[in-house]
């Protein structure tokens, strides 16, 4: 036992001496080296022990932040994780690595489409390249919703652990990536007329960069941070994060399977409760508005003042596909990119004042399909949000002639 306190004590030190190479400019490739041929493969928790001793023994955070993508470069595939533990689905920890994959996909067409932008010979070819480009960060907007659950429900709990570097190193990278996927976005959406060079300056200048954050990000969780928390939260706690998950919402995929740890007590069915909605024509049950909402012949979504999708119906028959991660996600990136400026300009009219209503409709698979949007207003006028109905009228614009109600007796007859 004292000679495997020994080894762990002396590959620590090595780490912690690596680490302070890299801060004192050592290329990260030579450091790498000079890991693997020392140490071979460093437990993950050995990673996280230096990081926090580091930072304890006076490493200042801003210095450990500056320099975390370099750390991460230079242990990439000198980190293991094979005796990580795993999770079950609807685990919290389960939920953050499908999104990961669901990231790593819209990366991986990222990463296709710098490839590809050399072939862009013409302008429009440049445009319409940025386009697609653009679709892929809508999707990566996304990722707020993951950041959020880890700062507001997973860190807490770490810190209670003193845990507390890791946490803080990672919060630091989380708002850097936002600053990123900002500053990607508002090139995007200026990105008319664009010229091959200029494509290929932005992809170079201000792309890479956003997707690099979001994809390292990315490797610090599965390679550091979620086999750590397996092995220092316990059940409880993690059953606390789950419940709450909900609220904050997720990373374009949901959670398909519930989740809740042996002998802990099941959710009381809230939605089954007596407790009345009261409304100045009537009131509802939870159970009885839900059970209206999904009835209604038509989807609906509300979107609210902060253009957050907060709620959609759930009938027998949808429109258009809808999952829970699209909860808490903006809803201009809810929609492709040859759409989305039209949208945004709908919000701008409704939330003005301009307008208070839009209408579409198109035919969809045979189908004939009404698409609305209205602005909800208060008593005052002040804008609330806003309501999309989605209707399918095929049936309805093939009708002719009366139906009564006395047709509904004949019939049984």
């Amino acid at each position: 036992m004292s000679e495997l306190i020994q080894d762990k004590l002396r590959r620590k030190d090595l780490l912690k001496h690596m680490i302070r190479q890299l801060h004192a400019g050592e290329a990260p490739e030579a450091v790498r080296r000079q890991l693997v041929r020392l140490l071979g493969q460093v437990p993950y928790d050995e990673v996280v022990e230096v990081e926090q001793e580091l930072i304890s023994e006076g490493m200042p955070v801003e210095e450990v932040l500056r320099l975390c993508d370099v750390h991460t470069e230079a242990m990439r595939g000198a980190i293991d994780t094979a005796k990580a533990p795993e999770a079950p689905p609807g685990h919290p920890v389960h939920t953050f690595r499908q999104e990961n994959k669901a990231l790593r996909w819209e990366l991986e067409g990222l990463r296709t489409l710098y490839e590809s932008s050399a072939a862009a010979g013409e302008a429009a070819d440049a445009e319409e390249m940025m386009k697609d480009i653009r679709g892929h960060f809508n999707a990566l907007m996304d990722v707020e919703k993951h950041y959020r659950r880890k700062e507001n429900l997973l860190f807490p709990f770490l810190e209670k652990h003193g845990v507390t570097g890791p946490p803080t190193v990672m919060w630091g990278k989380h708002d850097e990536a936002r600053e990123l996927l900002k500053a990607a976005i508002e090139t995007l959406e200026s990105a008319a007329g664009i010229t091959p060079e200029e494509a290929q300056g932005v992809i170079e200048l201000v792309l890479k960069p956003a997707s690099g954050a979001v994809s390292g990000m990315i490797d610090k969780e599965e390679q550091i941070l979620l086999p750590m928390c397996l092995d220092t939260l316990d059940e409880t706690e993690w059953y606390e994060i789950y419940r709450a998950s909900d609220e904050i919402g997720y990373c374009l995929c949901a959670p398909e399977t519930p989740w809740r740890p042996e002998g802990a007590a099941a959710e009381p069915e809230t939605s089954h409760g007596a407790e009345r909605i009261h409304l100045p024509t009537g009131s509802f049950t939870t159970r009885e508005l839900e059970s209206v909402l999904n009835t209604i012949p038509f989807d609906v979504t509300f979107v609210d003042v902060d253009d957050t999708v907060r709620y959609f119906s759930h009938g027998r028959e949808r429109i258009f596909s809808r999952s829970r991660a699209i909860l808490g996600r903006k809803v201009q990136y809810c929609h492709p990119p040859k759409s989305v400026d039209v949208v945004r300009k709908i919000l701008d009219d409704f939330h003005s004042g301009r307008e208070s209503h839009a209408h579409f409709w198109i035919e969809l698979h045979g189908r004939f399909i009404s698409i609305e949007y209205f602005a909800l207003r208060g008593a005052g006028g002040e804008y609330l949000g806003t309501l999309e109905v989605s209707q399918d009228l095929t049936k309805k614009r093939a009708l002719t002639g009366q139906q009564r109600l006395l047709s509904y007796v004949d019939k049984e007859n």
